[in-house]
């Protein structure tokens, strides 16, 4: 799969500009603030249907207008992909696969496979579990519609349940018959969810703890471990025997919306006991291992897009990333860098067919 020319209207900074890609690798190079990230994160847009950095769709347009469109231009398996997403301040956003828009955003998720790499992945280390969560549901979901699906109906569920525990105690009020519907599908889409992400975790692992062996070249010992209510106990039992709790709080405190994956290093948290070359080679080594498993699952190379990947590593480590990258495993890369000739040496050494652009 490649992406070969990205159309940009409004996006961002940008008024108006279209790129022709080069089929291995594309740089884009300038000072901060020019626009090199919102590049990256335009073709990310194309296969989310959402920015990385910024989910809040309106302010992803361009100041001072009122609507903004990305085009994408792909070949996927020999055929030509045609994918733009537009939106329109006030109205909802658009996502059109050859000129015609999905019903539901969900359809298209998995579609076009790619995993970014960027200094804000940090936050993964440094937030809370709800970051964590979302990247071991983004990562299921490319290759898994069902549980995608799942995920959305719990979602829903959970805040009606909500909702009913707050009305609940405003009013004074109490039925048990009401709450035992919300409680029977948050148990059927939540055992699912459960089930799937223990799986994940399964087979996710190995091929991390591989790809942090070969970056690291270090002897300590990482690991990612699922953290859930629900190992222990079915989703139903833990609502019925904690209604008092939910009641008290108007929230439903145990779930699958609860859980965690922890990231550690020689059996601490990483966040605490990790070195900063750790905690970026941990990083790295999870986005690679994202991108395995998306291959495995899509069976065609995902897209990747390292963004400002110079900010956080040394020019040896860089250089081996991009070698990793520049062989039969890998596809397509973009990298945005604020030195044109730093960028470009690394890049030659390593691969002969490549572009670069100076915003």
């Amino acid at each position: 799969m490649q992406l070969q020319t990205l159309s940009l209207l409004n996006y961002k900074n940008f008024d108006s500009r279209t790129f022709d890609f080069d089929s291995r690798i594309n740089c884009f190079v300038g000072l901060n603030g020019v626009g090199k990230t919102n590049v990256l994160d335009a073709i990310y847009h194309l296969s989310y249907g959402k920015s990385y950095f910024n989910p809040i769709t309106t302010q992803n347009i361009k100041h001072g207008e009122e609507f903004f469109v990305i085009e994408g231009q792909y070949e996927k398996q020999e055929r030509p992909e045609k994918i733009v997403v537009s939106a329109k301040r006030g109205q909802k956003k658009i996502i059109k696969r050859n000129g015609k828009a999905y019903e539901k955003f969900s359809e298209h998720i998995g579609f076009l496979p790619l995993v970014i790499i960027s200094p804000s992945d940090r936050d993964l280390i440094v937030e809370g579990s709800d970051t964590r969560r979302k990247f071991m549901d983004g990562v299921i979901s490319q290759g898994d519609s069902e549980y995608l699906r799942a995920l959305i109906a719990y979602k829903k569920v959970l805040e009606q349940r909500n909702s009913l525990l707050k009305y609940f105690a405003a009013n004074q009020t109490f039925n048990q018959d009401t709450l035992d519907i919300y409680n029977m599908q948050l148990e059927e889409y939540g055992s699912l969810i459960h089930a799937r992400r223990v799986d994940f975790i399964a087979e996710f692992s190995p091929i991390f703890l591989k790809r942090y062996e070969v970056i690291s070249n270090s002897k300590e010992e990482v690991q990612l471990v699922y953290k859930s209510q629900l190992h222990d106990t079915k989703l139903l039992d833990l609502l019925q025997q904690n209604l008092q709790k939910d009641k008290i709080t108007q929230y439903t405190n145990f779930g699958t919306h609860k859980d965690d994956l922890l990231f550690q290093i020689d059996g601490h948290p990483i966040k605490k006991f990790g070195s900063q070359g750790q905690q970026k080679s941990f990083l790295i080594a999870l986005k690679l291992a994202q991108f395995d498993f998306l291959k495995a699952q899509s069976k065609e190379q995902p897209i990747l897009l390292l963004d400002d990947i110079f900010d956080k590593l040394d020019e040896d480590r860089v250089a081996q990333i991009i070698s990793l990258v520049d062989n039969e495993d890998f596809g397509q890369l973009f990298i945005s860098d604020t030195h044109a000739s730093r960028t470009e040496a690394v890049v030659k050494e390593v691969s002969k067919s490549y572009k670069m652009f100076a915003l």
